[in-house]
């Protein structure tokens, strides 16, 4: 099975989230939910990161990796 899209794994995540807070989960199960709900949360975040990353730098003409600047420079400030 081909890897979950960011959306996909954030509709997994919301739909443990409202599972849980639901309360008629059995208590083994909920532990089990929950610790997949982590997972999910850390590998989220990782992707976040990266997005981050990726979005804060640009390549200039010569395949160089440079920071990404905007208009808002420390004169605005």
């Amino acid at each position: 099975m081909a890897d979950k899209t960011f959306e996909q794994q954030m509709d997994d995540l919301d739909k443990i989230v409202n599972r849980l807070e639901q309360g008629d989960v059995p208590l083994e199960e909920a532990l089990d939910q929950f610790k997949k709900g982590m997972k999910l949360s850390r590998e989220l975040q990782q992707k976040l990161e990266n997005a981050e990353h990726t979005l804060a730098h640009v390549v200039d003409n010569q395949g160089n990796e440079q920071p990404f600047e905007t208009e808002d420079t420390d004169e605005e400030k």
